[in-house]
């Protein structure tokens, strides 16, 4: 195979079936998300936080302090005095996510629908994301769609997707920068493909070969991390990994070409115009989210400038964002120091245990419905309880987990690249908390693994069936098939326990596999 053809090598050409399949998948999944999305109308579990951070957003363009009682009134649509006279309110999470939260709010009112809506439409945009990830990595239409179809149907995405949180938005927005680099490395190497092809020549011949200073999937991924950090930081841990990863694929596909030793080079002349392209556009994309708070006089620490006119950082950059880098300062303190340290909570999860699903968490419950009310049914000394569980389809995490090993034997053992990319993302989402296991940290964070996860499986999947003529693939299939069917009625049989559904003890306690989950 000569270099333009290993150069040329890339995803199956778009087809108009290929866009059916995923918004057919998009289109199940959203329809089976939307039914009962405003139900329950209370603001549940950080909920508390969040919507009401946004509707502050609307109306002062900073998030404020509210009147006590608020979420009561909230929930009964007594909206008139809400706020504390606009007094700012001391937040730790960039407000991006919250705008989004906004957007719905704007449209549909102060309402559980209104700041559900968007986690719900984010949540749909990531399953076809997935898709088209796990079908360019894998040169597999099926792949994808298998991905994305894996992801409809786990039980923490459909909770995060019904539930006004910020992660789900995070998770969506790596998904995209993560995909764009991924294009961006099939667009690099298609363009050295056609200079050689345009000059006749078989290879570099020891030449560094063309410069391309503006490519349009680099910078594309720079607006999408920068997004995904104003919905929260640790996103900038997958930026500096994929980042350091897309300058290496530049290496890479110049010594295909043919550039030996001059490759290298690729480390400056590329690597230099990426981090302008990727990292300072992220951090331009993440300051303009800042904006409205900037133009305001009232946000928490925004006078922190005027009140200390010799501050070095005043000096050097003006009062604004002089105030806006002392905002940042206090909030990283908050995040690693030793307050947070000391603190507990009944939900929190401990990140070795994600993977397998070890201690999932109660997003909202009600107890102990007596016989005869809200329906129950329950018999003897039985109650009954509605309750929203943040769990993953259990079968589905625990193949993901062994998918995880397998796929990092395909990278090492195998040298298949295509399984570097979603482990590289979904080690970056999940490494970085163990530095912080000493503090409260939650299940529902690694909404920004599974969507990886699913791709490694699917990956998996595919090599189980083996190459198309293979003589057992027809019963390799079925079981493939058989796999799939069990994680679906997984997923069916813990469905009442995310959708606020009346059941009794009993049938909860049938979806309570360990204790830990309880």
């Amino acid at each position: 195979m000569t270099a333009v053809e290993r150069l040329q090598d890339g995803p199956p050409r778009a087809t108009w079936q290929g866009w059916v399949v995923t918004f057919a998948i998009a289109a199940l999944a959203f329809m089976i998300r939307l039914p009962y999305l405003a139900r329950p109308k209370n603001l549940v579990f950080d909920e508390t936080y969040y919507p009401k951070d946004a509707w502050a957003l609307l109306r002062y363009g900073y998030e404020a302090n509210y009147v006590d009682g608020a979420n009561d009134l909230i929930r009964d649509g007594k909206l008139g005095n809400l706020f504390k006279n606009g007094e700012a309110a001391y937040v730790v999470h960039p407000p991006l996510g919250k705008w989004l939260i906004a957007s719905g709010e704007w449209l549909f009112g102060m309402n559980s629908f209104g700041w559900r809506i968007p986690s719900l439409v984010f949540g749909t945009v990531m399953i076809v994301l997935v898709i088209r990830l796990g079908r360019r990595l894998s040169r597999s239409m099926f792949i994808g769609a298998l991905a994305g179809f894996l992801l409809t149907v786990d039980g923490l995405q459909f909770v995060m997707s019904r539930t006004g949180l910020l992660d789900i938005f995070q998770a969506t927005f790596l998904v995209a920068a993560v995909l764009c680099v991924v294009k961006d490395r099939d667009w690099f190497r298609h363009r050295l493909a056609a200079h050689l092809v345009a000059r006749d020549l078989a290879d570099l011949d020891g030449s560094f070969g063309p410069r391309f200073w503006i490519r349009p999937w680099r910078i594309a991924a720079g607006v999408m991390f920068g997004c995904a950090i104003a919905v929260k930081w640790n996103s900038m841990f997958v930026l500096a990994t994929t980042g350091v990863m897309s300058v290496l694929w530049d290496v890479s596909a110049r010594a295909l070409a043919g550039a030996r030793r001059r490759a290298w080079f690729a480390l400056i002349a590329d690597g230099l115009p990426a981090f302008v392209s990727m990292v300072v556009l992220a951090a331009a994309v993440y300051l303009s989210t800042w904006v409205r708070w900037l133009q305001t006089q009232g946000g928490y620490f925004r006078q922190w400038g005027a009140d200390n006119p010799d501050a070095r950082t005043v000096k050097w950059f003006g009062a604004p964002l002089a105030s806006l880098l002392h905002y940042h300062h206090e909030i990283y303190n908050f995040h690693t120091g030793d307050y947070m340290a000391h603190q507990t909570h009944t939900y929190e999860a401990n990140p070795a245990g994600w993977l397998v699903v070890q201690r999932t968490i109660g997003i909202d419950a009600v107890n102990d419905i007596k016989p005869g009310v809200d329906g129950c049914t329950a018999t003897g000394s039985d109650t009954c309880l509605r309750v929203i569980s943040g769990m993953g389809t259990p079968l589905l995490w625990w193949l993901g987990a062994i998918a995880i090993v397998a796929g990092l034997y395909f990278w090492f053992a195998k040298r298949d690249w295509r399984f570097s990319v979603p482990l590289v993302a979904l080690l970056s989402t999940w490494l970085p908390w163990f530095k912080y296991a000493d503090r409260p940290l939650f299940y529902f964070y690694a909404i920004c693994i599974v969507p990886f996860t699913v791709i490694i499986l699917a990956m998996c999947l595919a090599k189980v069936i083996g190459p198309v003529g293979s003589p057992q693939r027809r019963s390799r299939s079925l079981l493939v098939g058989a796999i799939v069917a069990l994680i679906v009625a997984n997923f069916a049989f813990i469905y009442p326990i995310l959708t606020d559904q009346l059941m009794t003890r009993r049938q909860w306690l049938w979806r309570m596999w360990f204790n830990s989950w309880i």
